[in-house]
């Protein structure tokens, strides 16, 4: 071995002392069936695999502390380009990077500072990637600013759940999530293993509804510089520009939009409109606040590791921070909504015991409007109606009782699917009565 190469080694060992301090010993405070010892520091670094979406404030800070945590192969997907207004928090993006791709631009930062790190990047929407592609991954880690993206992501990982018919999820196919977010000087980190945790549709009452303006306080009584943008953005712009759809991230609109809040700003003597209200207000941005990103992405780092290597117990199961007035943080345990359409293994439904395959679907679509329009059903892994080119084949089960297309069966699990609910199924535990 040369000089070079016993110099190289020394500093490797250097590198990851401190994580090395976690994974070579044992601990109080280890998860359980942890091993400590040389095996689960070349798991971490040479098997594990994550998947970072979002390459943005949080985005950025996550895949930094990945690779810095002994994590060698990350992937980071992205649909968006830098604009000079992210430089400001996304630390990773310099100026002459404006206008580039958000994930290629992160993931070639991260491969040129942190040596032996391999991050393959993926420029696009997340909806682009079939639902097999989110398989090759052992952790996702969510770093995104949308509610729906998130909900995507959450129905693609519940899709995967396999469950026995006493609805005990099968461990394979669970996909752990770990999620970010933040609001000013709030946030939330979480862990969610779909199947056992609360997913993020069991808990999206956490979040408030979007805020919005009644049509006749904008026309009529404008308090303030918000109104007057909408008020240019929900009324004007369709009375003047009729047939063109407003773009936020198009500069002529946003200026045009800008320009005549400003004018009506200023004929009922409001100030405050200014063209970064104006995006943030059309946009609905919220000022973000790089400590708080840099406080929420370690913390989902942490909880990465601790899935990745069982170094320590997860958290238990949702984590708040504020820091408006100090360093306020609290860890909440939510619970499993045993009626969530997305990660339930089954949803109790009654019916008579002669009704029809017809009144059936008349009836769960009568219950769940909000998930179901027109369902394709299966039993047992056998279709009993399809929905599209192939409807005219299953129009002949439309009449006959369901206890004969579940074989005589009074109980059993019938899987739903249906375009409104896009990338998930229903689980119904069906009781013929």
């Amino acid at each position: 071995m040369s000089r070079l190469d016993v110099d190289f080694c020394v500093d490797e060992r250097a590198r990851w002392r401190s994580i090395d301090a976690l994974l070579l010993r044992r601990g109080r405070f280890t998860g359980p069936d942890f091993e400590p010892g040389e095996d689960v520091a070349r798991v971490l670094r040479e098997h594990v695999r994550v998947l970072v979406v979002g390459a943005g404030g949080l985005g950025c800070e996550l895949l930094k502390g990945l690779a810095l945590s002994g994590f060698t192969t990350l992937d980071v997907i992205d649909m968006d380009t830098i604009d000079v207004t992210n430089l400001n928090r996304q630390f990773l993006f310099r100026a002459e990077d404006v206008g580039k791709s958000k994930a290629e631009t992160a993931a070639r930062r991260v491969r040129e500072r942190v040596r032996g790190c391999a991050v393959n990047a993926h420029h696009g929407r997340i909806e682009e990637k079939e639902d097999g592609w989110y398989k090759q991954f052992d952790i996702i880690a969510l770093g995104l600013d949308s509610l729906e993206a998130r909900a995507y992501i959450n129905a693609v990982c519940c899709g995967f759940l396999d469950y026995d018919e006493d609805g005990n999820v099968d461990p394979a196919t669970i996909k752990p999530l770990v999620d970010g977010g933040t609001e000013g000087f709030k946030g939330h980190a979480r862990v969610i293993v779909p199947g056992m945790t609360p997913c993020f549709n069991c808990t999206m009452w956490l979040f408030p509804p979007q805020t919005t303006f009644p049509l006749c306080t904008l026309a009529e009584t404008p308090r303030n510089a918000a109104h007057c943008i909408e008020y240019a953005k929900l009324i004007q712009w369709p009375a003047e520009r009729y047939g063109e759809t407003f773009d936020a991230d198009v500069v002529e609109h946003m200026t045009w939009v800008y320009t005549k809040a400003l004018k009506r700003a200023e004929t009922f003597g409001i100030p405050g409109v200014t063209y970064a209200h104006t995006q943030g207000v059309t946009k609905n941005i919220i000022p973000a606040i790089p400590s708080t990103n840099a406080i929420i992405a370690a913390a989902c780092v942490i909880e990465t590791l601790k899935m990745a290597t069982m170094c320590a117990k997860g958290m238990n199961n949702y984590m708040m921070y504020v820091g408006t007035d100090g360093v306020y943080s609290h860890t909440v345990e939510y619970e499993r909504d045993p009626s969530c359409v997305v990660c339930s293994p089954g949803i109790a439904h009654a019916l008579n015991a002669n009704a029809t395959l017809e009144e059936f679907m008349a009836s769960i679509v009568a219950a769940y409007p909000d998930s179901l329009a027109e369902p394709s059903v299966s039993f047992g892994g056998k279709n009993l109606y399809l929905r599209g080119v192939l409807e005219s084949e299953f129009a002949e089960n439309l009449n006959k009782p369901m206890i004969e297309l579940m074989n005589g069966r009074k109980e059993g699990l019938v899987v739903v699917n249906d375009k409104k609910m896009k990338k998930t199924s229903m689980r119904l535990r069906l009781s013929l009565k």
